[in-house]
């Protein structure tokens, strides 16, 4: 397995290379000049059409324009809104939200070409069952040119979907059900392999009755949970109304500066915050990805502009609005660079073995009084000092030596992690290790650093709404991208696979609940699903890009014109009821 996760590992770093998020950056300000900045559209126009007024209900499609949003967001918001947020705040510091910001302005943009492409191709040979997607933009493109421009788009296609499939797995699967099943062990004490199997048969309930039951549900479930996740979070933050600028201030100023160490967090340059912000807001909005856009295919329309300009309000509302409200209640309440929980009581002895220094010494009778106890499974950590060497990635000379309480029999014991220095991390050779102080830091990975944001202002409140909010939002995404690993799965073999495809899927459920214990595992799982993806998707869109582009000038000349007929709007609740 070591050997598996290491060749996932050097895959994820040479997806997620230096010049990978410039090539996403460079796209995004592409499409938003040449679209004359479409973000703009999306949240003038587009609110419109998402209110219904320019429905039709003979339009090819299967669910509306609100449904095919909702479907989208429920892929989109769920914990990477939650947990990969703390992800980059924690390891990447406040800067890492500036870089979540600029990912989700420009990729405003690049998701609304990328959906009126899906839409101008899509198969509706079953108006009521559409399949759209990059695969079929190629297909139906470069397959038109010939015999064989036909077998190379179909291998593309296929490549794509390969990609597809490999994200639903993981990042849409996989880090859901992971995150949960660690939250829920963490607040309750629920084993994670229930947690596992609990998820993966409420997922089944609903992705056997296809994209209208998953977009019926997601229009119910993705506007009360963002409700209340939005409402609770500023309540935190109107407890910090006055600190706000200042803390925007820190965010802008650590985005281009190195943000130094204090406290729980262990310091970062500025490429870092900016890899982390990249990743995770790209995860969490999934701009460029080529995943929404089989989602917004169902949507009843004949104007394949109109659902992209719609698609274009994901990002805003994923990564501008919910991303920024989790990254400011964490960075409010002190929780990124929160002080050590107290000394550990005994002496530590880091002791150099080749590449890697042995860490030894004491007992669960040495860890501090807290008053969340310490449990087997128990997780911290205290802060060494680097002398000789700097970690090249993050500019880091600080690391962290990790402990665990585990149980032997009745017994609890403290158990130690080597500290590795890998040469290809590490810019030079280090000739000591010395433990800065004897400050012991709980391990809060995800969504537990989030809940425990929500903790600190109001005990309570983040073992409450974080977990429920967990549910819900996993739920959600496991949902939608079940259904776009389905459609990968058609176009690959056709329907004869569907239904051995859900199986498995719903088996990755319980087997990321109970048999992934890692975070680093699951940080190389999530970065892998994206990059590849990335990779698949993003030489599409700037080959065929054109294409969009062209189609959502021609779509915007004809609604200044005034050729298209306005309906009066409707509620949400009719909206989501609609079938």
């Amino acid at each position: 397995m070591e050997s598996i996760m290491g060749g996932m590992e050097e895959a994820s770093k040479f997806l997620w290379g230096p010049w990978t998020p410039w090539v996403l950056l460079a796209a995004g300000v592409l499409f938003t000049i040449w679209t004359k900045f479409t973000q703009y559209v999306s949240m003038s126009h587009g609110i419109a059409v998402v209110r219904g007024r320019y429905d039709d209900p003979d339009d090819p499609g299967a669910i509306n324009h609100f449904q095919a949003l909702a479907a989208a967001l429920s892929a989109t918001v769920g914990l990477g809104n939650i947990g990969g947020v703390a992800l980059a705040i924690g390891i990447g510091g406040p800067g890492a939200l500036f870089w979540m910001w600029i990912v989700g302005l420009f990729g405003m943009a690049l998701k609304s070409v990328e959906i009126t492409l899906a839409m101008m191709y899509r198969n509706t040979d079953d108006p009521e069952n559409p399949h759209g997607g990059a695969m079929w933009v190629v297909d139906k493109v470069l397959g038109a040119k010939g015999p064989g421009w036909a077998k190379a788009a179909r291998a593309i296609g296929i490549f794509f979907c390969i990609t597809l499939i490999i994200s639903t797995f993981t990042g849409g699967n996989m880090f859901q059900s992971w995150s949960v099943a660690n939250l829920t062990e963490g607040y309750f004490g629920v084993p994670k392999v229930v947690t596992g199997i609990l998820l993966a048969a409420l997922v089944g309930m609903v992705i056997i009755g296809g994209i209208k039951r998953i977009g019926s549900v997601a229009g119910k479930l993705v506007p009360f949970m963002c409700l209340v996740y939005l409402a609770s979070a500023l309540t935190v933050l109107a407890m910090h109304i006055t600190e706000i600028p200042s803390m925007l201030s820190l965010v802008v100023s650590s985005a281009f500066d190195s943000t130094s160490a204090g406290g729980a967090f262990i310091g970062g340059g500025m490429g870092f915050a900016f890899m982390q912000g990249m990743k995770r807001a790209l995860f969490s909005n999934e701009a460029g990805q080529g995943s929404a856009p089989i989602a917004h295919a169902a949507a009843k329309t004949g104007e394949p502009a109109r659902e992209g300009i719609v698609g274009g309000i994901g990002p805003f509302i994923d990564t501008i609005c919910i991303c920024t409200i989790t990254a400011l209640v964490i960075i409010s309440t002190n929780t990124w660079n929160r002080d050590a929980v107290g000394d550990f009581g005994a002496d530590v002895k880091l002791e150099q073995s080749d590449s890697l220094w042995k860490v030894s010494g004491g007992s669960v009778a040495d860890l501090p009084e807290d008053e969340e106890g310490w449990d087997a499974g128990s997780s911290f950590y205290l802060v060494a000092e680097v002398k000789g060497a700097t970690h090249i990635e993050s500019e880091r000379t600080l690391v962290k030596v990790n402990g665990k309480v585990k149980k032997s029999g009745k017994e609890l014991s403290v158990t130690w992690d080597d500290v590795e220095f890998k040469e290809d991390e590490w810019d030079g050779t280090p000739t000591a290790v010395a433990l800065l102080g004897k400050g012991v830091h709980r391990v809060y990975d995800g969504a537990n650093l989030t809940g425990h944001a929500f903790d600190r202002e109001f005990p309570g409140l983040g073992k409450w709404l974080v977990t429920l909010a967990a549910w819900l939002f996993a739920l959600s995404t496991m949902i939608s991208w079940s259904y776009y690993g389905e459609q990968g799965v058609i176009y690959i073999t056709g329907e004869a696979g569907v239904l051995p495809y859900k199986l498995v899927f719903l088996v990755a459920v319980i087997y990321a609940a109970a048999g992934i214990n890692d975070v680093s595992d699951m940080l190389v799982l999530m970065d892998l699903g994206t990059g590849a993806m990335l990779w698949a998707n993003i030489p599409i869109i700037l080959g065929l890009g054109y294409l969009a582009v062209r189609c959502m000038n021609d779509y915007m000349a004809n609604l200044r014109a005034g050729r298209f007929k306005r309906h009066d709007a409707r509620n949400i609740t009719e909206m989501a009821d609609e079938d």
